[in-house]
């Protein structure tokens, strides 16, 4: 089997991690993904990741497509490198908590920050497919790498380069905190021009519930598109499933430890992590603000499913 169809049949991350090249990841996963949905109901959806767009009654027939019109009797419009539709801010939670499945002393970690990595590079690669721009904030308890949205090649490659440094072992961090409250704030107020703003966080924060809200809100009050992959391991973080012997679970935010037996706290954390994690989606919902569930163990193509259905609503 050739390395381009190792890499199209494969349904969990986790295997990317064979593969060095992120830009050549991410083309392969979307390319395939792509031909698939020409193949299903949501082929409709593909127009948005071609260089074409739909026409507008009363425009100028000049760039009509007219040889798709011939096989889909719809105009569309061809889209030039100039006509960028949309920016997109990607924004990357880099805390400890993101370290999570962390297991010490493994040279290779998949965990929810690669999960975030690697779906962030797909999309990076879906808006260059459709002429639109990229940008990508990283972020901890300060914002420790930004760079605003644009098509270049030159700047593509540099996002590409830095989200691969956060695969790297030897750059993984413990006891690092985040400060999502300040660092929402501070992109709010720096993206000047309307964005499409696309969140990898798994919210778990030390601030007051309400004072996350208030900073996703003030990126729609900015005007700006906003949509929130809550990342988590939902087998291990929502559902606690471990064996019933005693474990020793340590934060790796601030390095503090408890031991207990799961079984014994199981039904009232998992009615918590539901409480939290409806009062999350109904905030957002109330601020017009989309929240994706991404578990680490799904397929990662229904986290892209999720993305593109909310782009075409944008498109």
């Amino acid at each position: 089997m050739s390395t381009m169809e190792h890499i199209a049949n494969i349904h969990n991350l986790e295997e990317f991690q064979d593969f060095d090249n992120l830009e050549f990841i991410a083309r392969e996963v979307v390319e395939g993904f792509i031909t698939g949905l020409h193949r299903s109901p949501f082929h409709g959806f593909s127009v948005e990741f071609s260089e074409h767009r739909q026409y507008n009654e009363g425009e100028s027939t000049r760039n009509i497509d007219w040889k798709l019109f011939g096989r889909s009797d719809r105009l569309y419009v061809k889209q030039f490198e100039e006509e960028t539709n949309l920016r997109c801010q990607l924004v990357i939670d880099n805390s400890s908590s993101m370290m999570f499945p962390y297991e010490k002393g493994k040279a290779i970690q998949f965990n929810k920050l690669a999960f975030s990595v690697y779906c962030s590079a797909a999309i990076i690669y879906m808006m260059r497919r459709q002429r639109d721009a990229s940008g990508l904030t990283v972020f901890t308890k300060q914002v420790d790498f930004h760079i605003e949205p644009r098509l270049s090649s030159v700047h593509l490659d540099l996002i590409y380069s830095e989200l691969s440094k956060l695969l790297k072992a030897e750059n993984a961090q413990m006891k690092r905190s985040t400060n999502a409250v300040e660092v929402l704030h501070q992109i709010a107020e720096n993206i000047h021009k309307r964005s499409l703003v696309v969140i990898f966080s798994d919210m778990i924060e030390t601030a007051e519930p309400e004072s996350i809200y208030q900073a996703l809100q003030h990126l729609r009050y900015n005007k700006h598109e906003v949509v929130l992959f809550h990342v988590s391991d939902k087998k291990l973080e929502t559902e606690l499933t471990f064996s019933s012997r005693p474990h020793r679970f340590i934060d790796l935010e601030t390095g503090e430890q408890i031991k207990l037996k799961p079984q014994e706290v199981k039904r009232e954390y998992a009615r918590l992590m539901k409480q939290s994690t409806e009062a999350l989606k109904l905030k957002c919902g109330q601020y017009h603000i989309d929240v994706i569930e991404a578990d680490i163990n799904e397929d990662f193509r229904h986290v892209l499913q999720a993305y593109l259905i909310k782009r075409g609503k944008l498109g």
